[in-house]
């Protein structure tokens, strides 16, 4: 698995390979850079593994949402995500203080990070397919960030729990 951090594919791209496997990869010039894989077709959790680490993704609550992000076998926060459905995004808390901003469009087609003095770290870009897949672009605040690695994968893990939620929403209508 190549390095996100030493990354210098031309582009990078998540994709579902296997229809019927909750496992995604972000490829980017023929090389793997990080896998994301479901514990199963339905549950939230999620484990998450490059070049850098193995981190773990579980969404808590039900109105109010949040997701953990832990490293692989720790059962220490590493940040949590604080859910806003009303505003079409969230919240990345740090424990230390700091925050990301974490924002969709209405068709949930786009996320994008966003530090605290508003520079923009990551872009989810062109999510959807029948296989979901979406562009993933790195600003250049982030490109040597430690934190690079899961911040990439829980924005993807969003991604999927989002496309997830309006599966059941069709299936119920």
């Amino acid at each position: 698995m190549k390095s996100l951090i030493q990354n210098k594919a031309s582009s990078l791209e998540w994709r579902h390979p296997h229809l019927m496997e909750p496992l995604f990869e972000l490829k980017g010039d023929g090389e793997l850079y990080a896998l994301l894989k479901f514990s199963n077709s339905f549950g939230s959790l999620a484990s998450g593994n490059a070049a850098e680490g193995e981190w773990t993704f579980k969404r808590l609550g039900f109105l109010s949402t949040m997701v953990t992000v832990r490293a692989k076998g720790s059962q220490q926060n590493l940040a949590i995500y604080r859910n806003n459905t009303w505003s079409g995004g969230g919240t990345l808390e740090y424990p230390d203080g700091r925050k990301v901003q974490v924002n969709s469009n209405f068709w949930q087609s786009r996320y994008e990070f966003r530090n605290e003095s508003g520079a923009e770290m990551l872009q989810f870009v062109n999510i959807g397919g029948f296989r979901l897949h979406s562009q993933l672009l790195i600003g250049k605040e982030t490109i040597d960030s430690p934190d690079l690695p899961w911040l990439v994968l829980l924005g993807w893990y969003l991604a999927v729990m989002t496309s997830r939620e309006g599966e059941m929403v069709a299936a119920v209508i």
